[in-house]
């Protein structure tokens, strides 16, 4: 577990530095849009609309946009339990809203939610949809809000704090 603490920080230091050396202007980081501030709505979780996407959605034509079927299956099986994709409008990008298991984010450190945080949304990216990360409570935990009109992206990790500290014995 400490060597796997040790790979992650090591990792997240080398994308910072790797971000420094091409640094942004305070321009250009402006320009990453705030989170969506819409409502969480679970009940779409059971009764679809339409064009929502849900981990429960099955496809048969192919792979759905944006797929993070692989995602839950894998590695994130047990914090991520389902989630709610709206494809993007006139007035607003693609949103994913992610909702984990409460008991297994209060076990993650500060570098374990925003390793998850940003490996779920690179993926989502990739397909041009912001994340956002609740639990079934409706507390927003976390986002990865990105400017796809930039070329490459600019995008911004957000961590609800509140969670962050935890107490060792």
């Amino acid at each position: 577990m400490l060597r796997y603490k040790f790979l992650l920080l090591l990792t997240i230091t080398l994308n910072l530095v790797s971000l420094s050396s091409s640094s942004p202007s305070l321009a250009q980081i402006s320009l990453i849009p705030q989170p969506s501030e819409a409502p969480l709505e679970l009940d779409l979780l059971t009764k679809s609309k339409g064009v929502v996407i849900t981990a429960n959605t099955i496809n048969l034509s192919g792979l759905s946009t944006p797929s993070l079927w692989w995602a839950k299956d894998s590695s994130e099986n047990k914090l991520l339990d389902n989630w709610i994709a709206y494809p993007g409008t006139k007035n607003e990008v693609g949103r994913v809203d992610l909702i984990v298991n409460q008991q297994i984010w209060s076990l993650l450190d500060y570098l374990e939610r925003y390793n998850f945080i940003n490996r779920l949304g690179s993926t989502a990216r990739r397909d041009s949809y912001n994340v956002r990360v609740f639990n079934y409570q409706k507390e927003l935990l976390g986002t990865y809000t990105c400017n796809f009109n930039s070329s490459p992206s600019n995008c911004n990790i957000q961590l609800n704090t509140q969670y962050k500290l935890r107490r060792y014995q």
